[in-house]
């Protein structure tokens, strides 16, 4: 019921953008001068609304409609790294905020002097992998660390992962001698929060050896219902990744392209520019970016697995060539 809701609704707002094309060709036959500001209004909003609709198109792969599961590590950097996986994740809330998207924190850890060493989160809304997608991958941060006495130039890394939520249980059956469940007390500031029993959840699926932790509820069996979501969807995304495998040997050249470790670049000093290397799409308004507005980074990359040959620009003009 839900898949007949959404496509319902997706076919009733194509007829309405369709009843709006044929009133503006309505408008300018009539040719009356003093509709002309009401018809550029119309026609600029009509431009909007398609490019829009374009975009939406480009979610065509099997699980682009999918509500997400996004897990965001700290790497190499020390404490700028666990703070830079801190900002990724206001970032992403914030983005999310801005689409009406519900957001659930499944299982987080603190660093220990500030930050964050890891967090995952569930993001529900309507193609929220189909978006999230492009962001999988390591982020580089470049900055005057705020950690370092001499004020000196860090480069930190955090690991952006992301991974299909899985509607039913039946897609990816886990039988329950592949899984080892261990229970044990979250970790806390201490003092009066300090967890007296151990509601905490770790599962390792033997097979693959993929271990998830959560901890964020208070009740044991929600926990494990968030640990078992979560290993849902990393399992699905493993068999997603070995599919690609198997056609890129079929085919004799990589599916993807892969241009290095790093994904994206947020370079606040000695000047102030994020850049996308693998489609080379640059923005100079760093604050909009880590506020959230992060949808024309996201745009440029469905555009360039769609046409990679396609030239692209950011806030900055033409984007110059490495």
């Amino acid at each position: 019921m839900r898949d007949l809701a959404r496509l319902r609704e997706h076919v009733q707002s194509w007829r309405g953008i369709e009843r709006r094309l044929v009133e503006a060709r309505e408008l300018v036959q009539l040719g009356d001068e003093g509709l002309q500001a009401e018809l550029a209004a119309e026609v600029a909003a009509l431009e909007e609304e398609i490019g829009r609709r374009e975009l939406e198109a480009m979610l065509s792969g099997k699980y682009d409609s999918s509500n997400a599961v996004l897990a965001i590590h700290a790497g190499a950097g020390g404490t700028d790294a666990q703070d830079w996986t801190s900002m990724l994740r206001r970032m992403y809330l914030r983005w999310a905020e801005s689409h009406h998207y519900e957001v659930e924190v499944l299982d987080e850890t603190e660093g220990e002097e500030a930050g964050t060493k890891s967090v995952t989160l569930a993001v529900d809304g309507a193609s929220a992998y189909g978006y999230l997608r492009s962001e999988r991958g390591v982020h580089r941060l470049v900055r005057l660390s705020p950690f370092d006495a001499a004020s000196r130039r860090h480069t930190s890394f955090a690991l952006v992962e992301v991974y299909p939520q899985v509607k039913e249980a039946t897609e990816v059956e886990i039988p329950p001698t592949d899984l080892r469940i261990e229970t044990y007390r979250a970790s806390s500031a201490g003092g009066q929060n300090v967890q007296k029993n151990e509601t905490a959840i770790r599962i390792t699926h033997l097979p693959t050896g993929i271990v998830v932790t959560c901890q964020n509820e208070r009740s044991q069996t929600q926990n494990r219902e968030n640990a078992l979501r979560v290993l849902r969807a990393r399992l699905l995304d493993l068999q997603r990744e070995e599919q690609e495998r198997e056609l890129a040997a079929i085919k004799g050249e990589h599916v993807k392209a892969e241009w290095g470790n790093q994904i994206r670049s947020y370079v606040l000093h000695p000047y102030q520019m994020v850049k996308d290397h693998r489609t080379g799409y640059e923005a100079s308004d760093t604050s909009a970016v880590l506020d959230g507005e992060i949808d024309p980074l996201i745009e440029s990359y469905l555009r360039f697995t769609i046409r990679p040959e396609a030239p692209l620009s950011g806030a900055g003009g033409p984007v110059s060539e490495e």
